[in-house]
């Protein structure tokens, strides 16, 4: 694996770099960091919604909090398990069908009989899901579409 350097005159730290769960031998695979590389404290993305509202009242039914919205109904963020992203009125079919959301959480079966009662009780036109499943990363996950087509994966692992 290639190390990282930054140019010599640069003043540096030095940070482990940790490939999956597994924590690397003292002294391998580590980067060298500028200090003066910019620190950031959040990221959220932006995903699309084809009817802004209904995606919503989706997300919200789903157990989403919405922090805030635009009085124009442009964009709104929302969030769960301190995880943020904007919901953005905004679609695109290409995006909206090969955008994904990874969630981990306790209980993929749990995940997938609340998202039932969501979607058979909302009138979610395009949403749909299928029942957990096992998956080659070590996860039983349970896939559900959203009214625009987005994929949330929720993940429970096998040591949660």
């Amino acid at each position: 694996m290639p190390v990282h350097r930054a140019p010599s005159h640069i003043s540096k730290m030095v940070l482990p770099t940790v490939l999956g769960r597994d924590i690397p031998e003292p002294g391998l695979l580590y980067e060298e960091i500028p200090l003066n590389t910019p620190i950031a404290s959040d990221m959220k993305v932006f995903v699309p919604a084809k009817n802004f509202r209904q995606s919503l009242e989706f997300y919200e039914a789903m157990g989403w909090n919405i922090n805030w919205r635009s009085d124009d109904d442009s964009l709104a963020e929302l969030e769960l398990a301190d995880c943020r992203f904007y919901l953005q009125n905004y679609y695109n079919e290409d995006w909206a069908n090969n955008f994904m959301m990874h969630i981990t959480v306790d209980d993929a079966q749990t995940w997938y009989e609340h998202a039932s009662k969501v979607i058979d009780n909302g009138g979610y036109e395009y949403a749909r899901l299928s029942e957990p499943k096992e998956q080659s990363y070590g996860a039983l996950v349970t896939f559900v579409w959203d009214p625009s087509g987005v994929l949330l994966h929720f993940a429970q692992y096998h040591d949660s």
